[in-house]
Parts: C-alpha cells; sequence; structure tokens
C-alpha cells in the first residue's frame, strides 16, 4: 500500500515538519520561546528557536556571539513551547514589545528565584554571575 502524508490532510492543506538526527533517532523540531538573564534580576535575552537544546547549548558553550555572550546572559529562567513557529514568533515579538516590568512578573510566576531551568534539562551549573545578588 503506498501512502504518503497527504493521504490523510484535507485537500488544500499543507504541512512542514522539520527534523533532525540525534544519535540515529529521528526528532521533530519544536519551536520554542525562551528567556534567558544574566543573574536575578539582571539582563533578559528573550529568543525563539525550533531546537532548544541546540541553542541552549550555544548560548552556553559562548559559541553564539552576540548580546548574550557579551553580557554573560546564560540562564535559562522561562520557555514556552508552541505547536507552530508562527506561533513562537508571534510570542517572541509580543514579550520583546513588553515592558521590563512585565516580563519580570512572567519569570516570577513560574521562576520566582530565577534557577536555571537548563540544569533541568541536563545541563550542567553555570558559575556565579561575577556581580550576583543572590
Amino acid at each position: 500500500m503506498n501512502t504518503d502524508c497527504a493521504d490523510f490532510l484535507p485537500p488544500g492543506s499543507w504541512i512542514l515538519i522539520f527534523v533532525r538526527m540525534t544519535k540515529g533517532a529521528l526528532v521533530a523540531k519544536e519551536p520554542f520561546v525562551y528567556i534567558l538573564a544574566s543573574r536575578r534580576h539582571g539582563t533578559i535575552y528573550i529568543g525563539v528557536t525550533s531546537d532548544l537544546m541546540g541553542r541552549l547549548h550555544l548560548h552556553r558553550s559562548g559559541t553564539m556571539r552576540g548580546f548574550t555572550s557579551e553580557y554573560a546572559v546564560h540562564r535559562l529562567v522561562h520557555f514556552e513551547q508552541f505547536a507552530a513557529m508562527y506561533n513562537a514568533i508571534a510570542r517572541e515579538k509580543q514579550l520583546k514589545a513588553w515592558r521590563r516590568a512585565w516580563k519580570i512578573a512572567l519569570i516570577e510566576e513560574h521562576n520566582p528565584f530565577w534557577e536555571d531551568r537548563a540544569i533541568e534539562l541536563g545541563f550542567d551549573p553555570l558559575p556565579q554571575h561575577p556581580s550576583s545578588r543572590t
């Protein structure tokens, strides 16, 4: 029997699937919006990615040059998963337009002490930020 994705979709529908190979297994790309911080109430960075683990590795290893490496913004303090990349991009734009106080309230709603959530995802703890107050 010859079946493909088109057999399961309503006429006129389109589907995009992004995949990558991880240790020989096929893994679907999942859109995320994430917030990194240098420390509690420190510098904040908001980004979007289809590969959260890979992007975190780039930020934390210093491989990704730019704002996050210049200001030592490496701690994952908040992230949200989405079904589609266009929703994640819209949310990223929304969050970037927010006032700083609203961003802090969002982070502290689920992470009141600004703990590094990347540790829960299997990353090693980062050293204390030099100007950390907590």
